[in-house]
């Protein structure tokens, strides 16, 4: 294939970015929270549970996504993806208008879980393959805009269902959702095995440090790197994902906001999320991904450590932005993190896998600092066990170590430096 029959690789990171706001619309699930309790007279943790159940979902449908996406390509997956999430979002609007909680378990819950995490690990497995000279920048921006979804989602969706009600607004962003999302999946194509960029050499010692070897998803799950990256990911989830579930509550208890400034730091993790993933992904093409990493560690057990201490509101809000960014952070260096450790061919299906650590982080801490806060009335607590484990936390970075040995490792060098 000649290079001027590849398709444009800036067009893939645009259509990226704008499928990845339609799916990172997750985030603003507490838009349709209250309407649904006022509406259905549910219970607050029956309606909390889609959105759990969304984010465990998700992992699975990285999985899916990921492993199939290496065989068949990733335009066929997304769109597939989008056509999932957009019925779940329909369904959803149909188990509201019908008052059925268990339907929109399975409609919010499992289909549009599933087909958020089958596509959003399309554009990234996607991605690395075409940017190998700005590897960790280009995933930051594949996954930036869903850092961002919610914030252009939610006030849209809060409108929409003051003025016609939440069942039309879940059938109103279904409908906008699959066509967005199907369309955009049909920019994605994979460059042609070996393909780089015309003159470009990795000269960076980021660059140089990356694998030769393109591992399948067996041998990378045979090496301890592959648990190293898993538990990495698995705890910056934990401690973000603990203060984005009670940011509003927090902020009233802890300095007094009102609810209307309270709101407002739901919007901000939501902002500092989305440039976390852009500002730390291309750091760590200059200081390296566990050094981000470490990095990303540390700051969080300072802002920990101070945030039960805090008793200004501007210096609240300074940590819970500091918190949003490194949230973010940490997904925007892991795809490139990924892919130097075990090569960009099999990436769907090896980065598909690691992604199950965002969906079962999504689990543990949130309930861990709810049932704190139910039964001491006070966040400290919670706030301080994150806090160590954070700290200890800080040595995996540390032995972080790109892996050189594993089956048939050494017969494919022997076929990288042949070629």
């Amino acid at each position: 294939m000649t290079s001027d029959r590849l398709p444009n690789r800036w067009g893939i990171a645009l259509a990226a970015v704008c499928m990845q706001i339609c799916l990172g619309a997750v985030y603003g699930w507490s838009v349709f929270k209250k309407p649904l309790m006022g509406t259905e007279h549910w219970a607050e943790t029956a309606v909390q549970l889609n959105f759990t159940l969304a984010i465990f979902f998700l992992g699975v449908g990285t999985i899916i996504g990921g492993l199939w996406q290496d065989k068949v390509g990733p335009r066929k997956v997304a769109a597939t993806a989008g056509v999932i999430y957009g019925i779940g979002y329909m369904l959803s609007g149909f188990a509201a208008g019908h008052h059925s909680l268990d339907i929109l378990y399975i409609a919010y819950g499992v289909l549009t879980g599933i087909g958020m995490g089958m596509g959003y690990i399309c554009p990234v497995a996607t991605l690395v393959k075409w940017f190998p000279d700005m590897r960790g920048l280009m995933t930051g921006v594949a996954v930036c805009g869903y850092g961002f979804g919610a914030a252009v989602m939610s006030p849209f969706a809060a409108w929409e269902i003051i003025k016609y009600g939440v069942p039309t607004t879940f059938w109103t962003l279904g409908i906008v959702y699959l066509i967005v999302v199907v369309a955009a999946a049909q920019f994605y194509a994979n460059p042609p095995q070996g393909w780089r960029p015309a003159g470009w050499e990795p000269r960076t010692a980021v660059a140089k440090a990356a694998s030769p070897y393109d591992f399948t998803v067996t041998e990378a799950l045979g090496t301890w790197q592959f648990y190293l990256l898993f538990a990495l990911l698995f705890l910056n989830v934990s401690a973000g994902i603990m203060i984005i579930s009670q940011a509003s509550p927090m902020a009233q208890e802890m300095v007094g906001m009102t609810v209307l400034k309270a709101a407002g730091m739901v919007g901000l993790i939501s902002l500092c999320n989305g440039l976390g993933r852009v500002f730390w992904a291309w750091v760590s093409d200059h200081l390296g991904r566990a050094r981000v990493y470490f990095l990303l560690f540390l700051i969080q057990v300072l802002i920990f450590f101070m945030l039960p201490r805090i008793h200004d509101w501007t210096l609240f809000s300074l940590a819970f932005a500091l918190i949003g960014l490194c949230y973010g952070g940490g997904f925007g260096t892991m795809p490139s993190f990924t892919a130097d450790f075990f090569g960009a061919k099999a990436m769907g299906g090896i980065y598909g896998i690691i992604l199950l650590a965002w969906g079962l982080a999504a689990i543990p801490s949130p309930i861990m600092i709810a049932h704190i806060h139910q039964d001491l009335g006070k966040y400290g607590p919670a706030i301080n066990v994150i806090t160590i484990v954070m700290l200890v936390s800080l040595i995996l970075p540390l032995i972080a170590r790109r892996p050189t040995r594993g089956p048939n490792v050494l017969h494919a060098g022997v076929e990288s430096r042949a070629h």
